[in-house]
């Protein structure tokens, strides 16, 4: 067997190694957007009504839970993405109930579910979102 030279080695594992590096994307990006914002969770995509918008983090859950009386009922805030054109991704935040301006219109963080309980912790991978744009020319 003949030994290969390193430089050839390495000419040949490199570009292996970059088009990895590449496939390993964000799944989000590679999967097409859900057709509406019925019911989505953190790191999908989906059509509000005319933006793509994604879910990206929940800064606070601090409603009150459902089987607790409570003098506050608490908010959602989420860290948004709206993709852009060119899948640029611009950063804004949601929280329930409370419209945001967002491109030609307004965008509402509509509904979060599960409902919060005293003794079962929601993890990020339970969460649901429901979203509504209005606008629009």
């Amino acid at each position: 067997m003949q030994k290969m030279p390193c430089s050839a080695a390495l000419s040949l594992i490199a570009p292996l190694a970059l088009s990895a590096c590449a496939a390993s994307g964000s799944a989000s990006s590679d999967t097409p957007p859900l057709p509406d914002a019925s019911s989505v969770a953190l790191g999908q995509r989906a059509y509000a009504d005319g933006p793509v918008i994604e879910p990206v983090e929940i800064l606070e859950d601090s409603r009150c839970p459902v089987d607790v009386r409570c003098i506050w009922a608490g908010e959602v805030r989420l860290k948004m993405l709206w993709i852009r054109p060119g899948n640029r991704a611009q950063p804004f935040e949601a929280i329930l109930g409370k419209r945001v301006p967002l491109a030609d219109g307004t965008f509402l963080l509509e509904g979060v579910t599960p409902q919060k309980m005293v003794d079962r912790p929601i993890g990020p991978e339970d969460y649901r979102f429901s979203f509504r744009f209005d606008g629009g020319l």
